[in-house]
Parts: structure tokens; C-alpha cells; sequence
């Protein structure tokens, strides 16, 4: 038997030890040796349709027990065919998928303890919300009083009771998603789904939402992995988010890794909003060091990137220069190391302004603090007004322009 494999040791009459954690699993529910911890493996995981259109390529991912994972990416990138694996709706083409240690390719889907919330709320339109978040408790022949209880405590912690014998065409779009939820809640599974739980939603009960999940991970003590194509979500939901394109993972790291140091070009544009601005640039040797040139402006590098650049033994070469709308620098007037541009539209946002400018022949958005702006500059920016810039050096990305990796990592 391979190492830390779940062994499975009854232990009186209503709970189940298991090695290694040798923690109790109450009323020992837990089916085919699934372990308590629900800690998920997945191997070399990928998913092939007729005529080798292959969805999922080669996803390698360790997921701890009661961690928040987010797969992140755009439409058609692999994030719902990978969560749909996982819970056993989608076979696996190749690779290993274990739960809690144990390899669960092949066991049924209402045997894997898992309980997934769709994009589309699937409610019964004929039953009460009671009714609704009880049906899969009945199904399993579960006590009326122990339904009523779970239903109960589950609708106390989403803010859904006085709504429990309400039918949902009665209920708003956010509260048939709390109901939703509800329903996955009561099962008390291993691991939580959430295939875009929120997309059909307004902007408003978005928000909303997504802290009513914050607030929901933080009361139930269990793992979730969450899917959706929306970067905001992703980064405020996550302990760490997997991005995805075309089937390939890009990247995976908590939110301040992959928006700090975004592994290629696709993971900078893709994160972050307004979106990282990028620049045809060169890199120059000077002495021991290195420098910058774009657009006629030479940019100074900081000791951080300069240590890294030396490190990896980069030459001169042509580079993609990346910088976030928020890390410019507008400058009074043109000098070696700025950049010019023409406004073509100004967002005066309170706080803060945002420039949309033509700058080195590229539409470029700058970020610009209000309280870093001349009086004149607070009544706003006309169309054609030309402006300098320059950038923070210690917060500039450079990519290779063939490979569109990083070069710092």
C-alpha cells in the first residue's frame, strides 16, 4: 500500500479513524476509504473529446484540506471541464484524480461527497425553498428531524428564512442562488463546487454575493473550488487562484503572487483592472547594469530587477516592457527618461483620473491619484493635450517577446 494511502479503522459504533490523520469522521459517512480531509490531487489530468480535441491538457494541481481554490479564465479556457472531472460528471481522459488520498477516477459521482452550485440555480419550481433544500436529505432517507435542522441552520447562516416556504418564482435572483447554495450546505459534503455561481446576476447582487460567500467560507469548515471568468472575483475570493487559457494552466499562486509577479503576458493582461499596459522596449547593458529604452525615453531599472537580470545572465535584447495603469508617474514636462503621450480620454473618477492615451503608437491607461494632479489638471484633460510620464522602477515586468515569459521569474 502506497504511503499516507487512507487505511480505514472502525472505531466504536458511530465513528471512523483513518491514517494518516487519524482524525473521527462523524457517523462515519465517508464512502470508498474518501478521507475526512479533503485534500484533492490532481495528476496529469487531461480530457480528450472525439476527434482529439483535447479540452484539458496535462493539469497538475494539490489542493489542501480547506482551502478556497479559484480556476480562473476566459470562456472555453477548460475551468468548467476540469471542475465538472472533479465531481465525476465528465470522465477523465488521462491522469490520476485523488480524494483525501484515494484515486476516484472511476467512483460514482454521488459517492465522491461532493456538492457543486451551477451558473443556473436548478431549482424545483413546484416545491418551497424548505422543500427544495431538503429533497436530496429525503432521497438519502435522513430524519425529519435531522432534515429540519440542517435546513434550518443552513438557512440561518445564508439569510433565508422567513423565506423557507416561499416557491421560488417569489425569491430574486440573489436569493434563489442563497437557496441554491443552501441546498449544497445541508449535504455537508468534503468539497464545495461553484461553477460561475454568480454570473447571472446584475452587477449589484454580484457584490453582494461574493461577500455573502466570504463570510460563508469563513462559517463552514470545508474545501471549495470555484470557477469563473471573472478576475475580480478570482482575486478576492481566492487563497489561490489557477488561470487558465486554452486548456494549459498559466499560473497558480495567491492573488498578490499572480498580480505582483504574473508568470507571462497573458497572466499580466488578464489580471489586474484597468489592464497592465505593455511597451516594445530594449534592454541595454550599462557597465555591471542594466537600463531601458522605450519610446525615446531612457528608463531606469531598480537594484531588485537589476540583481534578478544578472542572476538569469540576460543579454541585450528586444523586451516587452509591462507596467500597471497605477505605477505611472505623470511628469510637469519631456525629459530623457519620459514618455510622451496624447490624451484621448480623460475618466475623472473622484479619487482618482483615468488618462486613455496614444503613447509609442500604442492606446496606453494611466492611473493618476487626484491628489498628484495640478489645479488645472483637477478640472480635466482635452482631447489632444499631450503629457509626460515615466514609471516606478521597482514595479515594471519585462517579458520575452518570442516566449511572452517573464524574465524576472
Amino acid at each position: 500500500m502506497a504511503d499516507g494511502a487512507a487505511v480505514w479503522r472502525p472505531v466504536a459504533r458511530c465513528v471512523v479513524f483513518c491514517s494518516p490523520c487519524m482524525k473521527g469522521c462523524s457517523r462515519g459517512r465517508y464512502p470508498y476509504g474518501l478521507c475526512s480531509m479533503a485534500d484533492l490531487s490532481l495528476r496529469n489530468i487531461k480530457k480528450i473529446y472525439d476527434k482529439n480535441v483535447t479540452a484539458v491538457h496535462e493539469f497538475n494541481l494539490e489542493i489542501a484540506d480547506k482551502e478556497f481554490i479559484v480556476l480562473v479564465g476566459p470562456s472555453g479556457c477548460g475551468k468548467s471541464t476540469t471542475l465538472r472531472m472533479i465531481a465525476g460528471l465528465e470522465d477523465i481522459s488521462e491522469g490520476d484524480l485523488l480524494i483525501g488520498g484515494k484515486r476516484v477516477n472511476d467512483v460514482e459521482p454521488k459517492d465522491r461527497d461532493i456538492a457543486m452550485v451551477f451558473q443556473s440555480y436548478a431549482l424545483y419550481p413546484h416545491m418551497t425553498v424548505y422543500e427544495n433544500m431538503a429533497f436530496s436529505l429525503k432521497l438519502r432517507h435522513v430524519s425529519k428531524d435531522e432534515i429540519d435542522k440542517k435546513v434550518r441552520d443552513a438557512a440561518a447562516i445564508l439569510g433565508i428564512t422567513e423565506y423557507l416556504e416561499r416557491k421560488p418564482k417569489a425569491l430574486s435572483g440573489g436569493q434563489r442562488q442563497r437557496v441554491a447554495i443552501g441546498r449544497a450546505i445541508v449535504r455537508e459534503p468534503q468539497v464545495f463546487l461553484m461553477d460561475e455561481p454568480l454570473s447571472n446576476l446584475d452587477a449589484k447582487l454580484r457584490n453582494q454575493m461574493r461577500a455573502e460567500i466570504i463570510k460563508l467560507r469563513q462559517r463552514i469548515d470545508t474545501t471549495f473550488i470555484y470557477v469563473t471568468h471573472d478576475q475580480t472575483e478570482a482575486m478576492t475570493l481566492g487563497d489561490r487562484i489557477v488561470i487558465m487559457r486554452d486548456g494549459y494552466i498559466m499560473q497558480i499562486g495567491t492573488p498578490q503572487e499572480v498580480f505582483d509577479r504574473p508568470a507571462n503576458i497573458f497572466v499580466a493582461g488578464f489580471i489586474g483592472s484597468p489592464q497592465m499596459n505593455l511597451f516594445n522596449a530594449r534592454l541595454e547593458k550599462i557597465g555591471e547594469g542594466y537600463q531601458v529604452s522605450c519610446a525615446g525615453a531612457t528608463i531606469a531599472l531598480s537594484d531588485r530587477i537589476q540583481a534578478r537580470l544578472t542572476e538569469k545572465q540576460v543579454g541585450e535584447r528586444d523586451i516587452i516592457l509591462g507596467v500597471r495603469p497605477e505605477h505611472v508617474l505623470l511628469k510637469s514636462e519631456k525629459s530623457s527618461y519620459t514618455i510622451s503621450a496624447t490624451v484621448d480620454v480623460s475618466e475623472m473618477m473622484g479619487s482618482e483620473v483615468y488618462l486613455h492615451v496614444t503613447a509609442a503608437g500604442k492606446d496606453a491607461v494611466l492611473r493618476i491619484p487626484t491628489t498628484e494632479l495640478t489645479e488645472e489638471q483637477r478640472g480635466g484633460f482635452s482631447y489632444g493635450t499631450e503629457i509626460h510620464f515615466t514609471f516606478r522602477s521597482d514595479l515594471l515586468h519585462l517579458f520575452d517577446p518570442q516566449t511572452e515569459k517573464s524574465l524576472l521569474l
